[in-house]
């Protein structure tokens, strides 16, 4: 590969810039479509005389949800084959009863062993939780990165990383898929694997500009770094796509969400890690401090001046 990827650095930026206004715009405008973990609901645990299809059941109540609003979104459990536990969003008496009874008319006769409205699961303390983590992981990464490269390198993986889980929250928000308690886990995994992507191409950064000491144009170290491992990360990310392909095919609506969330984002995951991290790495690295002035009266030109 031979990417020349500082020359249109500023496509990118116009683009990531692009991408998180609109992810705003989506979030203020539309907001996100709570499932029942976030708003409470009902549960109804019924015990059939048969054993239950998942598919049928599953095809019943995408049926019954054009009728009923409190099972447009629904979760639902199995246990010993006839055993299920139907998780709704909030219904008053009579749309419980009329649920139950054509329950009964399409899926056989059951015992109906509890019948109970429940409050959220997670609700506000588990989002405000989740943002701690977002703010805590972040702070971890800038003192992690400053530590091992410097805060140039800790910076723009941070902003990569914020610009990754806005995007695809923002996605979410925009196609209004169902925000659940996975949908939480899965905006957490993202950030531990864009971040690791990230690590890789500043590893190979870093270690190209120590070996040409200042002689190589920084831009030019960045583009050939970024080709070194440009396969390897693509690689990766691929592998990692085509699996979760497959569990958003095969893994059921339970888990959609999920699946989604990590799909978008990986996808930008890699984007940034290549495309955004390094080119802010660029920019940020003119407010660096200038090498001091030798005593010989020469300047140390290990770091070349970089100019936007």
């Amino acid at each position: 590969m031979d990417l020349k990827l500082m020359k249109t650095r500023n496509v990118y930026f116009i683009f990531s810039t692009f991408m998180i206004l609109f992810s705003l715009f989506s979030i203020f405008t539309k907001g996100f479509n709570l499932g029942i973990d976030f708003t409470g609901g009902n549960i109804y645990q019924m015990k059939f005389e048969k054993p239950v299809s998942k598919e049928a059941m599953d095809k019943t109540l995408k049926e019954m949800a054009s009728k009923y609003p409190s099972l447009k979104s629904n979760k639902v459990q199995y246990s010993e084959g006839n055993t299920v536990l139907l998780r709704t969003q909030i219904a008053d008496e009579k749309e419980k009863s009329a649920i139950l009874e054509e329950l009964k008319a399409e899926q056989g006769n059951y015992e109906l062993i509890k019948a109970d409205a429940v409050g959220a699961v997670v609700g506000n303390e588990l989002a405000k939780n989740a943002l701690w983590a977002l703010a805590l992981g972040s702070i971890l990464i800038l003192i992690y990165i400053t530590i091992r490269f410097e805060w140039i390198y800790a910076l723009s993986s941070v902003l990569a990383l914020l610009h990754d889980v806005l995007v695809t929250i923002g996605f979410i928000s925009f196609f209004q898929f169902e925000v659940d308690t996975p949908f939480i886990a899965a905006i957490l995994t993202i950030l531990g694997y864009s971040m690791n992507d990230t690590i890789v191409i500043f590893d190979r950064i870093r270690e190209n500009d120590h070996k040409y000491g200042g002689k190589k144009p920084f831009a030019d170290v960045i583009d050939e770094s970024v080709n070194k491992v440009f396969i390897r990360s693509v690689y990766t990310s691929l592998t990692t796509l085509l699996a979760l392909a497959a569990l958003l095919i095969f893994g059921g609506s339970t888990l959609r969400t999920f699946n989604i969330t990590l799909l978008v984002g990986i996808v930008y995951g890699t984007y940034s890690s290549i495309w955004l991290a390094s080119p802010l790495v660029y920019l940020l690295r003119r407010f660096k401090k200038p090498p001091k002035q030798e005593k010989n009266g020469k300047k140390d030109r290990s770091m070349e001046k970089v100019v936007v």
